[in-house]
């Protein structure tokens, strides 16, 4: 395993053990070296108290009484974190240790852990004093390896006690299982669904960290499932769960399920693998339970879905505290997914569509188009005129005015050519020649425009 470990991250290491303290690579990093799979973040742990490792990495910062120093990385922006042996007691929050103790040896330090996959040491060391590191040692006492290899998730000692000292685990033990295609231990799974009401202890960042990384996984709709039948879904995400049951069956449409089977199907089939995107394709129609009726007729009708599910889909990214640019990025593709993709429509009504949801969505759209036609029924991902309006759409992506900064004249122009001075004037000139130049490009010239000025 050792030829996977960095060079950089294998000089901390030897510089902790060189300075006599027992030093273990310990939780996901020995899970992902096991795997054979890429490490994201390298966690050691260490009898020296965070003082001393202090002492030895003078760059390195420590602001938190959980014993964990940081120790940058080289030149990257990665952070190693160094923590002490440590026990931990009282969780009266039901997410952080009231009291943590130092610990005296690496077993009592991996007795504190989440699962058994995350609960296994790794230690190196060395045949000779002047040999590079090269031996490893390998503390399992939890039988981890054979879950790992079994692919199970299984809590470390009494699950009954794993979760509610921290409530977040509860979303671990998903988020793993979908990273890797786990299944998750009989006894912890019965613990995940009891305690489930749990998750609301946890701070909105901290669930949204994981549901994002649950999106971002392997099976993204597995991951999902899972959090429905843990019962952790409805504590997350209420709104979802109120689409249960809610018919979309027309006669003559292609939908054959309820809005929360549509919904999560749409998050399956949905070709991107943007976490943003593929929650913006779950929560595409969240808004339609609150605008059912039903028609003349007695069938279902879900009118302005889209809006009610755009601003539905904003209080969830509020709550989960998602940034400005996630949250309008969602906001965006739920709330014009109803795209129209009529063959008659105008050059100009394409560009409008660009413009409305902005270059940098264009293909994001797309692709949750494209898991909602397939997350409805249909059997071919892309109709003969989506096929037809993606090929416009490209078509207009090349250079071409989008806004009125992509006119040949601005308003300096207006100012000289008219000799008028700054002032509101100056934008009611641009926007309508830009209107104008909307829906005939060719006159998005100079000229043209210098003399159209003259006349608005």
């Amino acid at each position: 395993m050792i030829e996977y470990i960095p060079q950089e991250i294998l000089a901390i290491y030897k510089k902790v053990q060189d300075s006599g303290f027992d030093v273990y690579f310990v939780g996901g990093c020995v899970r992902n070296l096991l795997l054979e799979k890429k490490v994201k973040d390298w966690d050691l742990t260490t009898n020296a108290a965070p003082e001393q490792i202090l002492k030895l990495f003078g760059n390195g910062f420590y602001d938190n009484k959980f014993g964990t120093v940081g120790v940058p990385i080289g030149n990257t922006k990665g952070v190693v974190e160094i923590t002490t042996f440590r026990t931990e007691h009282g969780f009266s929050d039901k997410r952080r240790p009231d009291k943590v103790s130092w610990g005296k040896s690496i077993e009592e330090d991996l007795a504190r852990r989440d699962f058994t996959v995350n609960a296994i040491a790794l230690k190196l060391s060395r045949p000779k004093d002047d040999q590079p590191l090269a031996e490893t040692n390998i503390v399992d006492p939890y039988e981890g390896q054979k879950d790992i290899k079994a692919k199970i998730i299984r809590a470390v000692g009494d699950p009954k006690k794993r979760f509610k000292e921290d409530a977040l685990r509860l979303l671990r033990a998903i988020r793993i299982a979908s990273e890797y295609g786990f299944t998750i231990e009989e006894n912890t799974w019965e613990e995940i669904q009891k305690d489930a009401p749990l998750i609301k202890h946890v701070s909105g960042e901290r669930v949204r960290v994981e549901l994002l990384r649950i999106l971002g996984a392997e099976y993204p709709y597995d991951g999902i499932m899972l959090l429905r039948n843990a019962n952790l879904l409805e504590n997350i995400i209420p709104e979802l769960i109120e689409g249960i049951d809610v018919s979309q069956v027309r006669p003559g449409r292609h939908h054959t399920s309820d809005v929360f089977t549509h919904n999560l199907l749409s998050l399956k089939y949905c070709p991107s693998k943007d976490p943003i995107v593929r929650f913006s394709a779950l929560l595409h129609d969240v808004g339609k339970p609150k605008v059912a009726k039903n028609d003349e007729e007695g069938l279902i009708i879900f009118h302005n879905h889209e809006i009610a599910g755009a601003r539905l889909a904003k209080d969830i990214c509020d709550r989960l505290k998602f940034s400005k640019k996630e949250k309008e990025k969602v906001y965006t593709l739920i709330r014009w997914h109803m795209f129209t993709v009529d063959e008659k429509i105008t050059d100009s009504a394409v560009r409008r569509f660009i413009r409305r949801i902005g270059v940098e969505n264009v293909k994001d759209m797309m692709d949750l188009r494209i898991g909602d036609r397939l997350g409805g029924g249909t059997q071919t991902a892309e109709s003969w005129r989506l096929k037809l309006f993606k090929k416009r759409v490209e078509e207009q992506l090349k250079p071409k005015p989008f806004s009125i900064n992509d006119l040949a004249v601005d308003g300096n122009d207006i100012m000289k050519e008219l000799n008028i001075k700054p002032g509101p004037k100056i934008g009611e000139i641009l926007q309508k020649l830009f209107e104008e130049v909307d829906e005939d490009l060719s006159k998005n010239n100079k000229e043209y425009l210098l003399k159209r000025m003259h006349e608005i």
